[in-house]
C-alpha cells in the first residue's frame, strides 16, 4: 500500500493512559486581556485580574466573604422561595426552570441577605446572585430587600444592596414589576428612619433594578467598568436615531455625569466601606 501519509515532525510521544487533564476550575482565563492564572490566585486578589483590574462576576458568597469580619454573617431570611403563580410557560414550564436553577446555583432565588460586621461596623448587606436565572428580579428579590429594610428599622443598622442583574424576571411578568414600587416605597420607609442605604452597582446592572432601588442609594457607589443602565444600547440607538457616546453605560461614564458617587476597586471596598459608614454615625 502506498505510504502517501507520513508524519513530517515527531510530536510529543504521550500515551493515552499517561495523559492527565487539569481539574476543573483550577485554571482561570481573564475576559479581558486572556491572560491565564491560577484561581487560587485569583481569589486571592479578590476575583480581579492583577494584570488589566478586569473585574469578574462574583456572588453573594464571595461578596460577604470579602466585606463580612471574619467571613463571620447571619443569613437572613434563607427559607423564602419562588412560586410560579401564573402558571407560565416558554421553552419550558417557569417551575422547572427554578428547579433547574436551583439545582445548578445551589441557591434558592437571586437573592441573599446577610448580617454581620465591616471592620466592626454593623452592617446589612442584600446580595444579588447573576448565577440564578441572570440575577433576575422576582418577587422572592422584592419580599428580601423589604424584609431587610424592616430589619434594619428594627435594628437601627445601615443596609447595602449589591446588584448584579438583568433586570425584571419576565416569567412572573406584573408580580415582577411590582417590586419595583415595593421596593421603592420600602426604602422610602428606611429614609424616615434615617438610616443610611448605600446602592453598589457591580457588573451587569440593567432593567428595572436599575430603574427602582439601584438608582435610590444614599450613596450610589459601583465597580471599575461595571455595565449599568436600563435597556440596551441597541434599543437606545434604534429608538433616538443617534450614535451612542464612547463608553456610554460604563460606570465611569455615569460618574462623569453625576448618576454615580464613587467608583470604588473591589480591592479597596472593604476599607472604603468602612470608612463611609463612619461617616454617616457622625
Amino acid at each position: 500500500m502506498s505510504s502517501w501519509f507520513k508524519r513530517i515532525k515527531q510530536g510529543i510521544n504521550t500515551t493515552t493512559s499517561e495523559k492527565k487533564e487539569a481539574p476543573d476550575g483550577l485554571w482561570h482565563k481573564c475576559p479581558n486581556c486572556k491572560k491565564t492564572t491560577t484561581v487560587k490566585d485569583l481569589r486571592e486578589h479578590y476575583y480581579v485580574c492583577d494584570k488589566c483590574n478586569y473585574h469578574n462576576r462574583i456572588n453573594s458568597a464571595e461578596y460577604f466573604e470579602i466585606l463580612f469580619d471574619n467571613n463571620q454573617y447571619e443569613e437572613l431570611f434563607p427559607n423564602i422561595y419562588p412560586k410560579d403563580m401564573l402558571g407560565f410557560q416558554d421553552l419550558k414550564p417557569y417551575g422547572e426552570r427554578l428547579k433547574d436553577a436551583q439545582k445548578r446555583s445551589g441557591l434558592k432565588d437571586a437573592m441573599r441577605v446577610g448580617v454581620g460586621k465591616v471592620l466592626g461596623n454593623d452592617l446589612v448587606i442584600a446580595c444579588m446572585d447573576f448565577a440564578f436565572i441572570g440575577g433576575s428580579m422576582g418577587s422572592v428579590v422584592g419580599e428580601k430587600i423589604a424584609r431587610a429594610i424592616d430589619y434594619c428599622i428594627a435594628h437601627k443598622m445601615p443596609l447595602m444592596v449589591i446588584s448584579k442583574s438583568g433586570g425584571a424576571r419576565m416569567m412572573e411578568s406584573a408580580f415582577s414589576l411590582m417590586q419595583m414600587a415595593k421596593t421603592s416605597a420600602k426604602l422610602t420607609q428606611l429614609a424616615s428612619a434615617r438610616l443610611p442605604y448605600i446602592s453598589m452597582m457591580t457588573d451587569p446592572t440593567t432593567g428595572g433594578v436599575t430603574a427602582s432601588y439601584a438608582m435610590l442609594g444614599d450613596l450610589n457607589i459601583a465597580e471599575p467598568n461595571a455595565l449599568i443602565g436600563f435597556a440596551g444600547p441597541r434599543v437606545i440607538k434604534e429608538t433616538i436615531k443617534k450614535d451612542l457616546p464612547e463608553g456610554f453605560q460604563s460606570a465611569e461614564f455615569l460618574l462623569e455625569h453625576g448618576f454615580l458617587d464613587l467608583i470604588i476597586d473591589r480591592k479597596e471596598l472593604k476599607q472604603q466601606l468602612a470608612t463611609l459608614l463612619q461617616l454617616f454615625k457622625h
